[in-house]
């Protein structure tokens, strides 16, 4: 860097004793950016509370995060989504005189809820796709998924395209797809591999291990093992993906997560006496097994991942990479003409209409 004194001969500069270091950096062909450190400022400016305004507009707007389980029906689908956001958020929980029965095709049903807590508000949308993998014949059923997920960015692109557009795009784009893993104790299945080797190249996919706690330790730690190794071979991407990482900070703890999937969870949305203490846990006939203790499950990593370390990090993956990539495919398409019918017309005449939406303010 370069060290810049100021002039003595003006009586303006004479009164400042702190001596500026200006780093210069070429930014581009024939230009210079200066870089000026805060312990090199002649006095408090105030820039950092340009996060308090952001924290105050995020609270005001609130923002949006759509979650998609997959996976057979019977692994806890409904329950987990309930213990993510300890409260009743799935469309099994929420939809009065529920009936469990096996779906003959594969339907995306959504469900949209407000959580607010301390002031922060969400929409949490819940997307469920029951029928999913409890056919005889699963042959591409995943079709269905691989539509809908396209159809959120659709319709954010034909947005997106207005000549008018709304200040706030309504976002249901897919930001994360949990998906469900029987526990086995074997490999993945090719039901699996051919799912998640699709949908991995269009949304972020978490798999987890359901209902973790019928598999001992060791069995679950050589399954684990067994799992990963399969997407390896198989080239399947599961989110966070390496090359996605920023800096060496976060590489770090993203190769921590790494080492962890799928994670092995267990979901309840009961609470037990523990040494005096609630604690949200099954009870077996050799103990409770506590839903939030690291050493029982791993529910707690998951719950971390989505929401406490990664939940802007999946909206920003969807945004700058699956939807980025959905975006140029869509343009550079030499018969791509909006003003014709087209897909996004027969989603709107046909497609959403038939899912079931509700929303709810918790």
């Amino acid at each position: 860097g370069l060290c810049f004194l100021p002039d003595r001969s003006s009586d303006t500069t004479m009164e400042l004793e702190a001596e500026v270091n200006v780093e210069l950096c070429q930014s581009g062909p024939g230009l210079q950016m200066s870089l000026i450190r805060g312990t090199d400022l002649f006095g408090y400016i105030g820039i950092e509370a340009v996060l308090d305004q952001m924290r105050s507009k995020t609270m005001k707007a609130g923002f949006e995060f759509n979650i998609m389980v997959v996976g057979q029906s019977g692994l806890g689908k409904s329950t987990l989504v309930n213990t993510l956001f300890k409260s009743k958020v799935s469309r099994k929980s929420c939809t009065p005189n529920y009936e469990e029965k096996i779906s003959k095709t594969v339907k995306l049903q959504t469900v949209s809820h407000v959580i607010e807590e301390n002031g922060v508000k969400m929409k949490l949308t819940v997307i469920d796709t029951p029928g999913f993998g409890d056919q005889i014949n699963n042959d591409n059923c995943w079709e269905p998924i691989v539509k809908y997920v396209n159809e959120q960015y659709e319709k954010y692109l034909r947005e997106e395209l207005h000549i008018n557009r709304k200040r706030v795009i309504p976002d249901s784009r897919v930001h994360c797809c949990i998906y469900f893993l029987p526990a086995t104790g074997h490999r993945l299945r090719p039901i699996d591999v051919e799912f998640m080797k699709r949908l991995g190249k269009i949304v972020s996919i978490v798999p987890v291990i359901a209902k973790a706690d019928t598999l001992t330790i060791e069995e679950r730690q050589e399954f684990k093992e067994r799992i990963r190794q399969d997407l390896v071979d198989n080239g399947i991407h599961v989110y966070p993906q390496k090359e996605y990482d920023e800096d060496p900070e976060e590489r770090i703890l993203n190769n921590s997560i790494r080492e962890s999937i799928p994670f092995a969870v267990v979901g309840t949305d009961k609470e037990h006496q523990v040494n005096g203490n609630k604690v949200l846990g099954r009870k077996t006939n050799w103990g409770i097994i506590e839903v939030e203790n690291v050493a029982h499950c791993e529910f707690a990593n998951l719950r971390d991942l989505l929401i406490r370390s990664h939940l802007q990090d999946l909206k920003d993956v969807t945004h700058n990479i699956h939807y980025e990539t959905y975006r140029v495919r869509r343009l550079n398409e030499s018969n791509m003409n909006f003003s014709e019918p087209g897909p996004f017309s027969w989603l709107m005449e046909n497609g959403i209409t038939d899912k079931c939406e509700s929303e709810s303010h918790l």
